[in-house]
């Protein structure tokens, strides 16, 4: 997935020039530094932002600066949760809106930074009646800006071909028409414009919202991550504690039968429809916080919320979400594994053999 690119004025560029040895010239173009026009329109989107927070934080903040400050973050996370936000006319709801409209690439960075609080929020919200304009506009501005970028492009990769004994040698089988198509797998297809969230398309307005979220996700801080892990186990609404330890890995249904409907108290809201272009992402995004190894706590927090995926997609009997989930639960077997490994036993042994 591109880098975002800006649709307003470009920075302005250099061109060096250089000699080599050999008295060849090569030119090469350098980017400068930010404009003194994109400059004041950060520090004024940031300016704008202290009179909505209550306390005011460092002058002459930059959008890195407060990417990861966490007093910023905690003040931005209360006004997202609080029952009142999401209605078109709300002023937090309405600075993300046009702060990633304003196509910088450090505010943009920013705004995705609130991603899975304004999806989760938006989501165990949307049953009920309330107003909840300001959160669809800013899922629907991400959503524009991606489909913009991908030009009606699907994402897909080429997979080996399985019929070879390995990647390196080729099939001795005669190719037939449109047989390239078999090799191909569809990572996300292509985006089609909405002005609005209607209720067919809500999971995969968030869905690609959550795609940019993971396309920038080395980039976020753990605090982020973590507010999605706590969503996830709210979206899937089953206690996943039976699969600890990667009994999951074993196959098979835990001898208590089914999960609860947990989720218990974190936010309100609950349990919601897991479609897979909704899951999909969310997986993706929970693979990266288990074998990351950024934090024990996203960590733990992440194997929570696979586990009660798992127990979802046992509930509900669907083949690709059971394999996907379970895919992860083994891979947190295998580490687990792993590091108990002890490399002085085979040198003992070893040792005995000789």
């Amino acid at each position: 997935m591109s880098d975002f690119e800006s649709s307003g004025k470009s920075s302005p560029k250099t061109t060096l020039t250089a000699a080599t040895p050999a008295g060849e010239t090569i030119q090469t173009t350098a980017t400068q530094q930010p404009s003194l026009e994109t400059q004041s329109e950060c520090q004024a989107a940031i300016e704008s932002l202290f009179h909505i927070l209550t306390s005011i934080p460092p002058p002459h903040s930059s959008g890195t600066v407060l990417l990861h400050d966490p007093s910023i973050s905690s003040q931005i996370s209360t006004l997202l949760r609080h029952p009142d936000t999401g209605a078109g006319n709300h002023h937090l709801c309405r600075w993300l809106y046009d702060t990633f409209l304003s196509s910088i690439p450090e505010l943009q960075l920013l705004v995705l930074r609130y991603i899975p609080l304004v999806a989760g929020v938006y989501v165990t919200r949307v049953t009920q009646v309330r107003p909840l304009a300001g959160f669809e506009a800013v899922l629907l501005a991400v959503y524009a800006h991606e489909a913009t970028s991908r030009a009606g492009q699907a994402i897909s990769v080429r997979i080996p071909d399985l019929s070879s004994p390995s990647i390196y040698h080729e099939s001795n089988v005669p190719v037939e028409n449109n047989a390239t198509e078999l090799n191909m797998a569809v990572i996300s297809s292509r985006l089609e414009p909405h002005g609005t969230v209607r209720s067919t398309k809500r999971a995969r307005i968030v869905g690609v919202a959550l795609e940019v979220y993971f396309s920038k996700i080395l980039l976020m801080p753990v605090g982020s991550k973590l507010d999605f892990c706590e969503f996830c186990e709210v979206w899937a609404g089953q206690d996943g504690d039976m699969y600890r330890g990667g009994r999951a890995a074993e196959g098979g249904r835990p001898r208590g039968g089914e999960g609860d409907g947990g989720g218990g108290e974190m936010v309100e809201g609950g349990r919601i429809p897991l479609p897979w272009e909704l899951l999909r992402p969310c997986l993706r995004i929970l693979g990266h916080c288990l074998m990351s190894g950024e934090n024990k706590e996203l960590y733990d927090k992440a194997s929570g919320a696979c586990r009660c995926l798992y127990a979802r997609a046992l509930h509900d009997l669907d083949p690709m979400a059971i394999l996907a989930a379970g895919s992860l639960l083994k891979l947190m077997k295998m580490e687990t594994s792993s590091d108990d490994f002890d490399t002085t036993e085979m040198a003992i042994v070893k040792h005995q053999t000789c």
